[in-house]
């Protein structure tokens, strides 16, 4: 009978015991996505000011497209899951009825990611023709 048990995970590695065995999984690179990079490109921009309706508002602004703010939310998650930002409630506001705004910091590994994500598109455009881009 097989069994497997996750005994620890995080954004880096995971080991489970498989019949009386220790499994070692680690993920060598964790690149993101470009939503991904958007929203830590916007919380990078907002510094002390990111949250979620801010980075909305920063990516329609700089991108020219419409964001879902629940899509932002779900990206955010997933940052702070992968340890790429940090959040913290905020004090209440009166002018939200009393609700705690849900703040944003950029992590030292989500500024390596994003540095990643930038020279990994560098290196596929160097060299390239940019008019072979072009539609007949």
């Amino acid at each position: 009978m097989w069994a497997a048990i996750v005994l620890y995970q995080s954004a880096i590695d995971s080991y489970c015991i498989a019949n009386d065995s220790i499994v070692f999984f680690t993920m060598t690179h964790q690149g993101i996505g470009e939503f991904e990079q958007m929203v830590l490109l916007a919380v990078a921009h907002l510094r002390d000011e990111a949250y979620a309706v801010p980075i909305v508002d920063e990516i329609e602004r700089r991108t020219g497209r419409s964001v879902a703010r629940a899509a932002v939310y779900i990206t955010l998650r997933r940052l702070e899951e992968k340890g790429f930002v940090s959040s913290w409630m905020g004090e209440p506001i009166a002018e939200r009825g009393g609700k705690a705004r849900r703040h944003v910091k950029l992590e030292p590994m989500g500024a390596r990611a994003l540095r990643d994500a930038r020279s990994a598109a560098e290196r596929m455009w160097r060299g390239l023709d940019l008019a072979s881009l072009r539609t007949r």
